[in-house]
């Protein structure tokens, strides 16, 4: 089975072509700034060839108009035709409390999407334009919506909600909802893969730090919690994203920098986290070095990102009564060493036998960087949110025509 998986972005594609009978991934790629005159299309097959095609790519439709061309082109084609294309998964950001699970796609499914668009304004709209875009190109294959916020739908509700007034949680669904399901989802499970343990008996907490973080509890197979809520910009502090912040301090901001409700979103999203704090960058690396070069505010970054990890690892540790596996993952989870070597000499009273030889120069590659005798495991685990997304929509095909019950 040949399975397409899109992730639509505002001005981005980004794609995998999977043959999931062979387990392999014969072409991915990416189409940027879409929208402008130096729009561009990259493309790499499983044999290495690698072709970039640039111009201009005036909207998504078009954008995935080259995806297909380049997918079946003689030179740089993967496949021969698009009927070998069996379906096509798409990752969307926001599914509100309708979705638990992944969808096959119809009318019915594209409303219900389309009404998450407030609760997700940044994130679902450009998932529809994939959306529609191969119904109108590939109007025969059949598509499945794989959301991020589904595997966090088993969070019990006194883990969800907000204590704000309850007819406004009924009136706008204001809850947590948590985002990264794909990747907490798949690193959680192959953790266990690697350690031979059996996923439904573990309490796992799962780190998915990059530009975008998160972490999660997730209690025998099941997220229990998660650090992210009705937004993404909850709980960690990101790149450029505040985390968790006292609503005082923003109203605070609001009336003496007289800001609209528009400037104060962009603050926190925009102009906030790693960046704001250091004043440098929200790459983690670039933060890293001004930190050993003697920079106060990048060690002052690096130090308030550090606390918050652990104060996530440690509240979840007590929310399950215990934790048996930690995992990191992302870009920052997967080859920031320091990160997690600062983070989990905290946890000694939790039977964490840190090994800072395995850990050290470790990049983006499976391991456990525990002790064997270590109580408390910690693994490093590459995500792979597309290979999801596809095993998703195969897992939804073979179910056939189930209907969403609303």
């Amino acid at each position: 089975m040949v399975v397409l998986v899109l992730n639509a972005g505002s001005s981005s594609i980004k794609y995998q072509l999977y043959d999931i009978t062979g387990g392999v991934v014969l072409a991915k790629g990416m189409v940027d700034k879409i929208g402008m005159s130096d729009a561009s299309l990259t493309n790499k097959r499983i044999d290495g060839d690698e072709v970039k095609l640039e111009g201009e790519i005036l909207d998504h439709q078009a954008g995935i108009e080259y995806v297909l061309g380049v997918l079946i082109s003689e030179k740089h084609g993967s496949i021969k035709s698009l009927e070998e294309i069996n379906a096509v998964g798409h990752r969307v950001v926001h599914g509100g409390e309708s979705f638990h699970d992944s969808a096959m796609i119809d009318d019915q499914i594209i409303k219900k999407i389309e009404e998450c668009v407030s609760l997700a304004p940044l994130h679902n709209p450009p998932n529809l334009k994939g959306i529609y875009a191969i119904s109108e190109l590939l109007p025969d294959t059949p598509q499945v919506a794989v959301f991020d916020t589904a595997f966090h739908q088993t969070m019990p509700k006194s883990a969800y909600m907000y204590a704000i007034p309850y007819s406004l949680y009924k009136k706008y669904g204001l809850r947590r909802y948590g985002f990264h399901g794909t990747s907490h989802h798949y690193v959680s499970r192959r953790a266990c893969e690697i350690l031979g343990v059996d996923y439904h008996k573990q309490k796992i907490i799962t780190c998915h730090l990059g530009n975008g973080a998160s972490i999660t509890a997730i209690s025998h197979g099941k997220s229990v919690d998660t650090s992210m809520g009705l937004t993404p910009v909850e709980g960690m502090i990101m790149g450029t994203r505040s985390g968790d912040l006292d609503l005082g301090v923003l109203t605070y901001i609001i009336d003496k920098e007289e800001l609209n409700v528009k400037e104060a979103n962009t603050l926190i999203n925009k102009h906030s986290g790693i960046l704001g704090i250091s004043g440098v960058s929200s790459d983690m690396r670039e933060v890293e070095r001004a930190a050993d070069d003697g920079n106060n505010r990048a060690r002052l970054a690096l130090e308030m990102y550090d606390y918050r990890i652990i104060k996530y690892i440690g509240s979840y540790s007590a929310a399950m009564n215990g934790v048996d596996i930690i995992v990191f993952t992302g870009g920052i989870g997967e080859n920031a060493d320091r990160v997690r070597e600062a983070v989990c000499k905290n946890f000694g009273y939790l039977g964490l036998e840190f090994d800072s030889k395995k850990n050290k120069g470790l990049r983006s590659k499976e391991a456990i960087i525990t002790k064997s005798n270590s109580k408390v495991k910690v693994l490093v685990v590459p995500t792979n949110e597309e290979l999801v997304i596809a095993q998703e929509t195969m897992k939804v095909l073979e179910k056939g025509n189930e209907k969403v019950d609303f």
